[in-house]
This record gives C-alpha cells, sequence and structure tokens, in this order.
C-alpha cells in the first residue's frame, strides 16, 4: 500500500512556527495533489491545504489563509507546509494525503484521496 511519510510536528509556543514535511519514496509527488489535513482529538477530520500537481496552484482553508503556506521541492519529493502564527486551535494530528488534483478537497471530498500518510502531531501550548 502506498504510504506517505510526514515529520516535523511538535509542541510550539503560540505565535510560533512549524514547518511539516510529506514525502515518499515510492513515487514522484510532483504527478499528484498534496493535501494537508488535521484531526484534533474528538474533532471531525479539517481540509487545511492543497496543492495541484500539473499548475501547483494552491488552496487553504479560511482558518489558515495567511497564516500557513504549502509549497513543494521536486528535488527532494517533498511537499512542504510552513505554519506562522500558531494559534492553540491549530493543534492536532496532521496528514499529508494525495489524490490526482485538489478538486475533492475544494468540495470537502477527503474520503476520495487516494493514500495518506501516519500523521504528526503538532501542539500549541504555553
Amino acid at each position: 500500500q502506498v504510504q506517505l511519510v510526514e515529520s516535523g510536528g511538535g509542541l510550539v509556543q503560540p505565535g510560533g512556527s512549524l514547518r511539516l514535511s510529506c514525502t515518499t519514496s515510492e513515487f514522484s509527488l510532483a504527478d499528484y495533489a498534496i493535501a494537508w489535513f488535521r484531526q484534533a482529538a474528538g474533532k471531525e477530520r479539517e481540509g487545511v491545504s492543497c496543492i495541484n500537481g500539473m499548475d501547483g496552484s494552491s488552496y487553504y482553508s479560511d482558518r489558515v489563509k495567511g497564516r500557513f503556506a504549502i509549497s513543494r521541492d521536486a528535488a527532494k519529493n517533498t511537499v512542504f507546509l510552513q505554519m506562522n502564527s500558531l494559534r492553540g486551535e491549530d493543534s492536532a494530528v496532521y496528514y499529508c494525503a494525495g489524490d490526482y488534483t485538489c478538486t475533492d478537497f475544494t468540495y470537502s471530498h477527503y474520503e476520495n484521496f487516494d493514500f495518506w500518510g501516519q500523521g504528526t502531531q503538532v501542539s500549541v501550548s504555553s
């Protein structure tokens, strides 16, 4: 089964920054849309951001727009999520997932994403 691997999570103070990474050794991420999702304890999974493979266009949830930035590094076969101005409500397990385009992300059809990582914990607390 295809597996993505997330890293970069941790404990950070409010207002701080973290950069999450999503990679795989199995195929080129550039051929796919890669999205970041998060799920806090007791809450539903939430779409955070998505970047298309074909043209690099990106999408953000209203809750993170202006604070988070998604990007690709083709040479490293990695998708990053730069998270700035972190807040307590950003605490969650963050997952990356792949699909052919970001269309399912924009329509909140998260179950249609084909492959997922195991998640990385982000905790924002003083």
